[in-house]
């Protein structure tokens, strides 16, 4: 089984890596994706209970212009509160080291899915063991510019 580090861990990073963007102006903390790595970036949805922006730093792939992630939550149990958001409100803002563009969101069907579950599975060695720690079956969550 692949080791895992402590979910305090894994948390702090995200909001240390959501941090460092904010303190450098967005010049620090984004990347795009290569072939063999996935890229960074910065979603922006709408909080479903408070109407407010929500921004989360995640990671991504290119499958044409859409960009495929996961709804991970760091491999925690409960869903990620972005893609708890997305799905009350499909559109959100992403930021690349393209700019910034309006997208709308959603799960991917189970044929995509599996498609695109086996090219994260190519970046990401220990996907599946990761995946079978959490309870539910985890999204692949398409994002497809406006």
């Amino acid at each position: 089984m692949a080791m895992l580090p402590p979910r305090w861990f894994i948390t702090s990073a995200w909001k240390v890596h959501r941090a460092l963007f904010r303190w450098s102006g967005g010049r620090f903390g984004l990347r795009p994706p290569k072939p063999d790595t996935y890229g960074l970036a910065q979603l922006t949805t709408t909080g479903r209970k408070s109407g407010l922006d929500r921004s989360v730093m995640f990671g991504y792939y290119l499958e044409g212009d859409d960009l495929v992630t996961m709804a991970m939550n760091g491999w925690g149990a409960p869903e990620p509160a972005w893609w708890l958001n997305l799905q009350a409100n499909p559109q959100a803002t992403v930021t690349t080291v393209d700019g910034t563009f309006e997208v709308t969101g959603r799960a991917a069907d189970s044929a995509e899915r599996e498609r695109l579950w086996k090219r994260w599975a190519k970046l990401d060695k220990d996907l599946d063991d990761w995946a079978s720690r959490r309870p539910t079956e985890t999204a692949v969550v398409i994002l497809t510019p406006i």
